[in-house]
Formats: C-alpha cells, structure tokens, sequence
C-alpha cells in the first residue's frame, strides 16, 4: 500500500516549546519511531509542517540590518524544506537501516489570481506590537498585514494547483525510496510565460498533502497530529469523538479554521477524489490507526 503521511506542525516542536535546534532532533526520533514499522510493508511519503521553524527565520530575516530587505517567504520555505528534511532523512535511515530516503525539495503551484492574496490569513512569526511592525515592513520595501489580535504577521494562503515535482517523486516510489518532501505545503510559486516566480504567500500544509496524494496515487492518507481522533462541535457540550464517517458526513461537524479544519478538508477531498481511505490521529499511534485500531477514518460513501 502506497501511503502519504502529513505531520502537524507539532511533529518537531510540542506546543510551547522554543525552536532550538537540539529539541528539533531530540523530537525527530520520535517521529522515525511511530513511522518506521508502517516502513517495514509500505511505500511512504512524508510530508511536514513548518510553522516555528519559518516564523524563526522570517522574524531573524526581518531584523537583520544587513538586508536592504527581509528575504522572501518562498525562499524561507525552501530553508526550512532542507532544514526539517535533513532532521527526518536522518532520523529515518537510523530507524530503517539499509532503506532509501531522499529529502527533495518541492515547489507547489498557485494561480496567481487566486482571491486568497487580497485576504491575508496565514499567520508568521511570533506575536509583536502592530504599528512598530507594520512601519518597519514598510520601510524595508514591504507591505504587511497583522493581525489585529496578536499583532502577528498576516499573509495570503492561495490553494495548491500542483505539486510540481509528483512525477520525480513516483519514480523516486518506484525504487522503493521513502520521500520526504511538500513540507510547509511547499515553496509557493506562480506560472507566467513559462516561467515560475515564488510568491509571498503559505500553502495550507494539509491541502497540498491531499493534492501530493492524489498525485502519487496513494492508497492511503493518514494526518497526524496531537489528538487521538477528531472531535465533532468541539469545545461544545455537543462534542463527540468520529470514529468512522464518510467525507460528507465529516463536513457536518464544526472545526476550527486554524487547525481541525484543513485537516478534515484534506481527509475528505481525497477520499472524493480517489476513493482511497484517509485517517487522522496522534503520532504514536500512527500503526494502529492504519490497521484500524485508533484515530478517525475516512471512508467513501457506500
């Protein structure tokens, strides 16, 4: 079975840890734990988030005094794509000795008229003061959006069109390589004239790992994160454990826009687009919620 993992954001940095370094390899040993017996009998791609990791680099970019600008995010997603890939190909050939693992890294594509770019909503880096923040981005050459509840850095996030490198990525499948790749949702670019220009702007993570799915035409989609399953009206007196449910019946439930949400979007978009199985669940449990024994499974209506 042809298998996509997408790992939250959580994966190499639990919530309210700082972005060190030694924590980010000391965590990734735990991620090569979870995924290495699913290795044993299937072909994996790996997917990743990159929240912490491109917030650090974007706040360090931003105040540097040396750039006559902040680099762009394009370029910061692909710094972290070789950061986080080198921490996991590592981990992975430790865990799976003798096994194939390639970091690749990934560009995705985006319309360069997707409605998203005038209505930011991602957002990078670390809380700060509103209007110091905005005066510094615009005396650098840069127009900024923050949010107005934590002052943090908006940005648009358009929806994947392609995952530009699926067909090296089949081939790399083909010879029995383990890829990690598409981490952030990958490097956001546009096509004009034939030619790619990278974009300020964050591909939803878990969007792109159902598009990268479908492209490589996996068996099975499986979200991972730091919730044993997904929970229906949550934070309500209704809420409830789904179990088993097909993608319409997922839509009925009410997620959050900044986590739950994508997730189930994901889940359900493929198995639509496929008729493949997904499944969401907590890392550790990565084994057993693909042999059935934990987390939500997504399953086509029959």
């Amino acid at each position: 079975m042809r298998i996509v993992i997408a790992l939250g954001g959580n994966a190499l940095l639990w919530r309210g840890e700082g972005p060190d370094a030694e924590l980010q390899r000391a965590n990734v040993v735990r991620v090569a734990t979870a995924i290495a017996p699913l290795a044993h009998d299937h072909d994996l791609v790996l997917t990743h988030g990159n929240g912490p990791q491109l917030g650090l680099l974007a706040g360090e970019s931003a105040a540097d005094p040396a750039l006559s600008a902040p680099y762009p995010l394009d370029l910061l997603g692909a710094q972290t794509q070789g950061l986080i890939g080198s921490l996991l190909a590592r981990a992975l050939r430790d865990a799976l000795p003798g096994r194939r693992v390639a970091a690749l890294v990934t560009h995705t594509l985006v319309r360069a008229d997707d409605p998203a770019f005038a209505r930011p909503t991602k957002p990078v880096g670390r809380p700060r003061p509103s209007r110091p923040a905005q005066s510094l981005a615009r005396g650098r050459g840069r127009q900024d959006t923050g949010d107005p509840g934590t002052g943090r850095r908006l940005v648009p996030s358009p929806a994947p069109e392609r995952i530009l490198e699926t067909e090296s990525i089949r081939e790399l499948l083909a010879t029995g390589t383990l890829v990690v790749c598409s981490g952030g949702g990958g490097i956001p670019v546009t096509e004009e004239g034939g030619l790619l220009h990278g974009t300020e702007a964050i591909v939803d993570k878990d969007l792109a790992a159902a598009l990268l799915a479908e492209g490589v035409k996996a068996d099975f989609l499986l979200i991972l994160t730091d919730v044993p399953n997904v929970y229906a009206h949550y934070g309500t007196p209704d809420q409830r454990p789904v179990l088993d449910v097909t993608p319409a019946g997922l839509r009925e439930g009410r997620y959050a826009e900044g986590s739950m949400g994508p997730k189930t979007e994901a889940a359900a978009r493929f198995v639509e687009h496929t008729g493949g199985l997904a499944a969401i669940g907590c890392l550790d449990a990565a084994y057993e919620i693909v042999h059935g024994r934990s987390g939500t499974l997504v399953r086509p209506d029959m």
